[in-house]
């Protein structure tokens, strides 16, 4: 029996040791402050100044520029905010455009981008047509489409035409212009004149 009095000791003193560490292991977690999960809002998480951002295609030739004087990007729902926003679409074999505004958000991974508060959209003369300038308070680009559009009220200036109307759509590569709910048309003898389709109040610029 005395042989197993220091086993039965250093068996004890083990289970103890095992024990009290346990125990300050558990006291040691329940002491320490644990930061709960991150709330994810919509704050800026980066930002840039005179930033330029460029897309290009399989090829690497460049087909969107992105620039402004302030940039920020908002984690939550990966979009960007820009101040003073340029962008400039030069697809292959359509012409260049140019949209400007006092505010952009480019969202969608870059496939949106919308121009906000004086938004202006340029197209380039061609020898084919006239510049062709649309302006309203609200445009969305579609960079990867190479279309504008907006629900609000817009005025395009095609050549010596304008056409005011709430709603309209341009795509550049069809050359393709729609203005819905037109209310006032003015077409100019030197303008190609656009085709009225069956939808009153739209007008189709032809390719």
């Amino acid at each position: 029996m005395k042989e197993r009095i220091p086993a039965l000791i250093a068996m004890l003193l083990l289970v103890t040791l095992v024990a009290g560490t346990w125990l300050a292991a558990e006291y040691a977690q329940r002491a320490i402050p644990i930061d709960p999960p991150r709330r994810i809002t919509h704050e800026p998480d980066s930002w840039a100044r005179n930033f330029v951002m460029v897309r290009t295609d399989e090829k690497g030739v460049a087909i969107n520029r992105l620039e402004g004087s302030y940039m920020q990007h908002y984690p939550d729902d990966d979009s960007y905010e820009i101040t003073q926003a340029k962008a400039v679409g030069q697809q292959p074999d359509a012409p260049i455009t140019i949209g400007t505004s006092d505010t952009a958000i480019m969202d969608q991974n870059g496939e949106r981008i919308v121009m906000k508060g004086n938004a202006h959209v340029h197209r380039q003369a061609s020898p084919e047509r006239s510049a062709m300038e649309v302006s309203s308070d609200q445009l969305t680009l579609l960079p990867d489409e190479d279309v504008v559009f907006t629900d609000l009220p817009a005025l395009v200036v095609n050549g010596n035409s304008t056409m005011n109307g709430k709603g309209m759509r341009y795509d550049n590569k069809t050359r393709q212009l729609q203005v819905f709910s037109a209310t006032d048309v003015k077409i100019s003898g030197q303008d190609t004149p656009p085709r009225s389709s069956t939808n009153a109040g739209t007008t189709e610029e032809q390719p």
